[in-house]
């Protein structure tokens, strides 16, 4: 399955869960339910996934921590906020460029509409 394959259904999934849910849970709900739907979906999916950083000759594993990756192929960064700040979507760049993943998503679900708040991320840039 491709990247792209898999964020359709990662949008679609959050739509859902948004539409049934609403605006305003804690962020770790989010992330149960929509592991849970994207595992229903038949994709893999790893919560609080450790990314590593290297830095002058030290590695360390205690530095990073994404919500989900899916398929080993997409990050998701889940959010429960009024708005979505530029420091979140450079979260989400920072954690594609250490783990050298292509796509990711920044998923807000404090928004009233979840279309609001979905920021797809692609090599270094924000859709």
């Amino acid at each position: 399955m491709t990247e792209n394959e898999i964020g359709k259904i990662v949008v679609d999934c959050s739509v859902k869960l948004h539409m049934e849910l609403g605006p305003g849970l804690l962020e770790s709900v989010y992330e149960v339910l929509l592991s849970h739907r994207l595992q229903s979906a038949g994709l893999h999916v790893e919560r609080q996934v450790h990314i590593p950083i290297e830095y002058d000759g030290i590695r360390f594993d205690e530095g990073f921590r994404a919500d989900l990756m899916v398929g080993g192929k997409v990050l998701l960064e889940l959010k429960s906020v009024e708005r979505t700040l530029k420091v979140h979507q450079k979260q989400v760049l920072t954690y594609l460029k250490l783990t050298g993943l292509r796509l990711g998503y920044l998923l807000n679900f404090g928004e009233s509409l979840m279309k609001d708040g979905i920021s797809r991320v692609i090599n270094g840039t924000v859709e």
